[in-house]
């Protein structure tokens, strides 16, 4: 990194530059040690190695390690209560996705609000969700799989990950959209559920692109749609939901950046501007599309209001089709 950018980072942004004098300063020490960073997934999943490529980042371009910490369990909400708690200067953030930030607060008694308990760094990254079924599969195209699931007695089955993954409430969503009842097979995690589609042992799964692109590429696993408003770069013949009639299936799966309720502002704009200039760097790109996930690196300002539409969108599935970690 030249001299040039580095002054450029600990700059920020135009509006840190009219902040008052103890903010600058409070900013331009951020961060004094190194930062932890919790990811409420297990180890070696989407969520996590992500996080691991920005961390990595992060500790270069800020002079101070971002470490790892796996918090599991309850749809990432061990991990978010955890960082929850911790002080809010700054160095503890959590690096999650909205199966947890905006899903699991309508299913998981958490004690708080999400919105109230946290400030947002900012969306991160972003991984369009695929509709799969396996190669045996008689389904061609959606329209063949919903035929085949309208029929009388038809044994269809999906693969859940987990309840209240986005995966699990894409999957809904096409259910309620479609009208149809497909028989939930539980695993779990992502890659169980991938194996049970693989074997035979259940016939279909939503599952975000950066667990499924290599067994799309060998035929193993077929597209069937993509839950996202444009077809992906990544697959660009797969269709869209909408284009094939079923415009209310949309999820895309979007990781964050949060910190305690209570961070200082000046922490907060420096971190945002980190991870932004960190997703958009030029030599970030081939790393990102090996975890087959695009750059969103948003404004501090945008994430309040996004997180209020996600929430509503994921408590409206949940009501509509009973979701309940029973």
């Amino acid at each position: 990194m030249t001299q040039a950018t580095r002054r450029a980072l600990l700059a920020g942004t135009a509006g840190l530059l009219a902040a008052p004098a103890p903010l600058r300063a409070l900013e331009s020490a951020y961060p004094s040690r190194p930062v932890t960073v919790v990811v409420p997934w297990a180890a070696g999943g989407s969520t996590d190695a992500f996080a691991r490529v920005l961390a990595g980042r992060l500790s270069t371009d800020l002079g101070q390690g971002f470490v790892i910490d796996n918090r599991t369990g309850a749809n990432g909400t061990i991990g978010l209560t955890s960082a929850a708690r911790a002080r809010p200067d700054g160095h503890t953030v959590i690096v999650l996705p909205n199966s947890t930030y905006a899903v699991a607060p309508h299913l998981y008694p958490l004690g708080f609000e999400v919105e109230t308990a946290f400030a947002g760094v900012g969306l991160l990254v972003s991984m369009p969700m695929f509709m799969l079924v396996g190669r045996a599969s008689p389904a061609r195209t959606l329209a063949d799989y919903v035929a085949l699931a309208k029929r009388p007695g038809a044994p269809l089955t999906y693969a859940n990950s987990g309840i209240g993954a986005t995966s699990h409430l894409a999957t809904e969503m096409l259910l309620q959209a479609a009208g149809i009842e497909v028989t939930d097979i539980g695993y779990r995690g992502g890659g169980p559920a991938i194996q049970g589609v693989l074997t035979g042992e259940a016939g279909m799964l939503f599952m975000p692109a950066s667990a499924v692109m290599g067994f799309m590429a060998s035929g193993d696993l077929r597209a069937l749609a993509v839950a996202s408003p444009r077809r992906s770069p990544l697959a660009p013949d797969v269709p869209t939901f909408a284009e094939q009639g079923y415009p209310a299936v949309e999820m895309i799966e979007h990781v964050a950046m949060l910190a305690p309720a209570g961070t200082p502002p000046a922490v907060l704009e420096k971190l945002n501007a980190a991870c932004r200039m960190a997703l958009t760097a030029a030599d970030m790109k081939p790393r990102l599309d090996a975890l087959a996930v695009t750059a969103e690196a948003r404004p501090l300002a945008e994430w309040l209001p996004y997180l209020a539409l996600e929430s509503r969108r994921m408590a409206e599935i949940v009501r509509l089709r009973n979701i309940s970690i029973r």
